[in-house]
């Protein structure tokens, strides 16, 4: 059952799942330890300055006001698409989740060069809130359409209202949706920074950047990682406490027919205008900005392809790499925290996630010390960057299998064995189909999030190494924007099969 302790059939997982939370928490203590360096009083000294309390105050108006947002507006966005009779339905679900194809600092860069006035908090909230909230749409609509219409059905024919049904049935199995889309944006806004460069808002991460870029030898950066780290955990004990432990899997898949979908009448051309609204400022603004950028690039003389293929072929092998190595590095404890949820399997799960709210520099730079120190083979090789990539986009993982596997009941696993399937066995022929959605849709998030990765690419890439999001800021930051047009539009090229994959098996047509 899946609260019963770990027995000795599992101490594998436990050890795989361990080794995983080692190799992740490993950069933390380097941050630490470097933060620590600088002695009790010089540490209160620091982070008693006003400037500390300002960087805490604008990262944290970022986060109360854009992660509201996103909830809002992924879970009606999700709702309007499933339970209500919206005109074409499927063309919105592409739509609404098309913004994953998008990077949010290449989303910024068209903000930017449309309205260069949008900047602080709005420009900010604007640009993070159209970027992440597909986090929030996916899962949600992913669960409206899977779940079980008859509890509603039940709660109605007890007399509540529809608005009283589905808050008392389908509000409280939605929490896991809710809950770790909301974890995920808030994690990534702690480690943004492409995007708050651009929109020129100052949070720990940009602090932590400039910190870094006066002197590496500095703890004062590494005294900011720890105020970041210890919003962190904020961050994943309040999931825990929102999450709860309801149970949201079923022997079965219930009732094999859609939930009734709600007439629109009068509502549907205001709908319909607010759907169009959000994917104009979502999609058609930053493709849009980027195809015109591209074409006064295309129309320079000395334009070349030869160096974009390069970096293209790089990106996608490094994207690849660090997908797959995060599904496998994720399983173990994804596995633990759901089918025993003991302290120490919710220990090893919560520990994986400390790293991701870290800047990619942060990481980036421990890795850089844990190698040249004790791992010097390693050191400027990709098996080092493909590392960073899987602490810092573990996350995504997670909350993927996770879901996964709490749709694949216990029960059925246990079936297995009882007719003879041992161990490996099992996953493969049992759970695995079961939680394959979930297993493609953690793959697709950190391969998109990994070929847009900055700052760990900058520090930990071979010698000779360009990416494409490399190549797109080291253009931007020269202000050379039609230069830096290529490479946004071949991200974001790359980007569209891996989202129409994600729409295809997370939110399939009936």
């Amino acid at each position: 059952m899946a609260r019963r302790g770990i027995g000795a059939g599992t101490r594998g997982v436990v050890a795989a799942a361990t080794a995983v939370t080692a190799l992740t928490v490993l950069p933390l203590l380097v941050v630490l330890a470097d933060a620590s360096s600088a002695g009790l009083a010089e540490a209160a000294d620091f982070l008693l300055r006003p400037r500390v309390g300002e960087l805490l105050g604008s990262t944290g108006a970022l986060v109360a006001v854009t992660v509201p947002a996103t909830l809002v507006l992924g879970t009606l966005a999700a709702w309007v698409v499933e339970r209500t009779a919206l005109p074409w339905p499927g063309l919105w679900r592409t739509l609404l989740l098309a913004p994953l194809a998008v990077p949010a600092f290449v989303s910024a860069y068209a903000w930017v060069t449309v309205a260069p006035w949008l900047d602080g908090l709005a420009g900010a909230a604007l640009v993070t809130t159209l970027a992440y909230y597909p986090f929030v749409f996916l899962p949600v609509a992913a669960l409206l359409r899977a779940l079980d219409p008859s509890d509603e059905e039940v709660a109605r024919s007890l007399g509540l209202s529809p608005a009283a049904a589905v808050v008392r049935t389908v509000l409280p199995r939605l929490l896991p949706a809710l809950t770790g889309g909301a974890l995920l944006v808030t994690l990534h806004l702690l480690a943004e920074y492409g995007v708050l460069e651009m929109m020129r808002f100052q949070t720990f991460t940009t602090a932590i950047m400039q910190r870094y870029a006066v002197g590496f030898a500095d703890s004062t950066g590494s005294l900011l990682a720890s105020v970041l780290l210890t919003l962190c955990l904020l961050a994943l004990t309040l999931e825990v406490v929102a999450r709860g432990r309801r149970r949201v899997a079923r022997v079965g898949s219930g009732a094999q027919r859609p939930a009734p979908r709600a007439a629109l009448g009068a509502w549907t051309v205001p709908v319909l205008a607010g759907l169009v609204a959000v994917v104009a400022l979502a999609l058609v603004v930053p493709v849009g900005t980027v195809g015109r950028w591209l074409l006064r690039a295309l129309a320079e003389p000395d334009a070349s392809s030869a160096g974009l293929v390069q970096v293209t072929v790089a990106t996608i092998g490094l994207a690849l790499l660090g997908g797959l190595a995060a599904i496998v590095a994720a399983l173990p404890g994804a596995w633990l925290v759901n089918r025993y949820r003991t302290t120490l399997a919710v220990l090893l799960e919560r520990a994986t996630y400390l790293a991701s709210a870290l800047p990619g520099v942060v990481v980036g730079l421990a890795l850089v010390t844990i190698a040249v120190d004790w791992a010097r083979p390693v050191y400027q090789t990709t098996w080092l960057t493909v590392l960073a990539y899987a602490i810092l986009f573990l996350p995504r993982a997670m909350v993927s299998l996770r879901a996964g596997l709490a749709a694949a009941p216990p029960e059925l696993s246990e079936s297995a064995r009882s007719l003879g399937l041992r161990g490996p066995a099992t996953l493969v022929r049992v759970v695995l189909p079961l939680m394959a959605p979930s297993v493609l849709t953690g793959f697709v998030l950190v391969t998109l999030a990994v070929s847009t990765e900055l700052t760990a690419t900058l520090l930990l890439a071979p010698t000779g190494t360009d990416t494409l999001a490399l190549a797109f800021w080291r253009e931007t930051s020269e202000l050379d924007y039609a230069a830096a047009a290529p490479y946004a539009a071949v991200m974001i090229a790359l980007s569209v099969p891996l989202t129409l994959l994600l729409r295809r098996h997370v939110l399939e047509e009936r």
